[in-house]
């Protein structure tokens, strides 16, 4: 690297240190005012999934949650959108078997993904969703690099699949994941993985308020010996398993 590339990246980064600062600010401003949520702070969403109650070979909440969200399939294997997947996972110690495991965002509450994005696109409502404001969104894939869950995707090309009018027309350019069904939720209804997977009489997905004791999903947790992917990181996912 010569000098003169070497002095436009080091002004480059001074102007994101000081963008950045600006961004935290007006953050700030908004939480204070309210703009970035429309649920009480007194709800905390998440959801729990019984293992021993998904079969492998259902895939009702994968299409539930393509069908409602607009989530497209482009073709391209390596670069396909997914706010929810299938993953089959395989132990072979101490006891051998085959797992079907259901994967989407955690919803952290310590959100490695908003740790990194430097226009604050990503943040947190009251409630304890993690969302993607898609016109603050720059691009940059920072988030899709920080997220151990591999929860993220990137919207390289435009899609026309549009048939939900309750959802935004997705734009081109920018990230975006799983949102718990967030038009849903807003309206007193479940997300719409959880609803189907009720609907195929499996009831594998519990969705519900974890500060309510007296909840389903509360109960659960606190009867049952529940699991999360990568507790060990320190940021709190609030997505549960049983039987994992």
């Amino acid at each position: 690297m010569d000098r003169r590339a070497f002095i436009k990246i080091g002004g480059a980064l001074t102007i994101g240190t000081v963008l950045g600062q600006g961004f935290q600010f007006y953050q700030a401003v908004a939480d204070s005012k309210g703009e970035k949520t429309s649920a009480l702070a007194k709800n905390k969403w998440g959801m729990l999934i019984d293992l021993n109650k998904c079969d492998a070979g259902c895939t009702a909440c994968v299409d539930a949650c393509r069908k409602e969200n607009n989530v497209p399939l482009f073709g391209d294997k390596e670069r396909d959108i997914h706010w929810i997947r299938k993953a089959s996972v395989k132990q072979k110690f101490p006891n051998a078997r085959e797992q079907s495991v259901p994967l989407l965002c955690n919803h952290c509450e310590n959100p490695a993904c908003v740790q990194v994005c430097p226009t604050m696109a990503s943040f947190v409502r009251k409630d304890g969703i993690v969302l993607v404001d898609k016109h603050r969104c720059i691009g940059c894939r920072y988030c899709m690099i920080a997220c151990p869950y591999k929860a993220r995707s990137f919207v390289f090309k435009e899609t026309h699949d549009w048939t939900n009018k309750d959802v935004p027309k997705r734009m081109h350019g920018v990230v975006e994941k799983c949102d718990l069904c967030v038009h849903r939720i807003d309206k007193g209804q479940k997300p719409a993985c959880v609803e189907a997977c009720a609907n195929a009489n499996n009831g594998a997905m519990v969705f519900g308020d974890l500060n309510d004791p007296e909840s389903g999903i509360s109960k659960l947790i606190a009867n049952n010996a529940v699991q999360q992917i990568r507790a060990d990181l320190g940021l709190k996912p609030k997505v549960y398993y049983i039987g994992m």
